[in-house]
């Protein structure tokens, strides 16, 4: 899922830094990079508020674990609020009209979230220590997602989850899932994740076995396409911590989640 923009995006989201940096809609609008002739923001400084942005504290474990009381979950609470009240009315309009109403979530920092890795490794990237991160399956919940999963079911809304972990950390990403709540269709026919070895089908146009040229967008709005054009199901609400979580289309709405510690292009 991820890539190596982490000190990048650092400096890109210093005008977010120490406020309320998120909310619900649509994502159009994108996230831009830094690239100013002034002085960029101190990084240090940065840091300091993305700390206080999450409430960083380690536990008794060792583990950066973020506040329930910081600014990110006063986000995230608000976020949530609105999204249950637009499924319970998206999903009852949708059922009116005949259609299969179904919610997409991507999985890193949407639902598991990864502020102890950012933290541990200082902002940067390296498959190996990602990899050995995620197979231990032991990142906690993004606040309130475990909840709006089993609420989307509860209003008879399919759930489906588009995240770029690969394939070779399906069973780390269910077992995960499963231990923070999010024990909702966990099978390979609703959790979509990178196959480069063997893409399929309907990602012809940018992957075939062993060539993978897929962006970001094009992976996930192609995969919600499927969801619609080939499973038979209204895409309602869109959930990701990324704007190319969201952008492409195939869905009646999008939500972003708080995330100021990478960018994912």
């Amino acid at each position: 899922m991820h890539k190596p923009y982490r000190i990048a995006a650092l400096v890109a989201a210093c005008t977010l830094a120490g406020g309320a940096l998120y909310g619900a809609g649509a994502a159009t609008a994108g996230q831009s990079t830094a690239n100013s002739t002034h002085e960029p923001y101190n990084i240090g400084l940065l840091v300091k508020d993305i700390d206080t942005y999450y409430g960083t504290t380690l536990d008794g474990n060792g583990v950066y674990q973020a506040s329930k009381d910081s600014q990110y979950a006063k986000d995230l609470a608000s976020i949530d609020k609105a999204a249950r009240k637009y499924i319970d009315k998206a999903a009852r309009k949708a059922k009116k009209k005949g259609e299969k109403p179904a919610v997409v979530f991507d999985i890193d920092d949407t639902l598991l979230l990864s502020l102890d890795y950012e933290k541990r490794y200082n902002y940067t990237y390296n498959p190996t220590t990602w990899a050995d991160y995620v197979n231990k399956a032991d990142r906690p919940a993004v606040f309130g997602s475990p909840e709006l999963v089993q609420y989307a079911e509860s209003k008879g809304v399919e759930v489906f989850y588009n995240s770029g972990l690969s394939e070779a950390q399906r069973t780390a990403a269910v077992a995960n899932l499963k231990k923070i709540g999010a024990d909702v269709n966990l099978d390979a026919g609703h959790m979509f994740l990178k196959d480069k070895a063997n893409p399929p089908a309907y990602l012809s146009a940018c992957a075939t076995p062993g060539t993978w040229t897929c962006t970001t967008v094009q992976y996930k709005s192609g995969t919600r396409k499927h969801i619609e054009d080939d499973l038979g199901y209204e895409v309602i609400a869109n959930f990701g911590d990324q704007y190319s979580d969201l952008e492409g289309g195939y869905a009646d709405r999008t939500y972003k989640l708080p995330n100021p510690t990478y960018f994912v292009s």
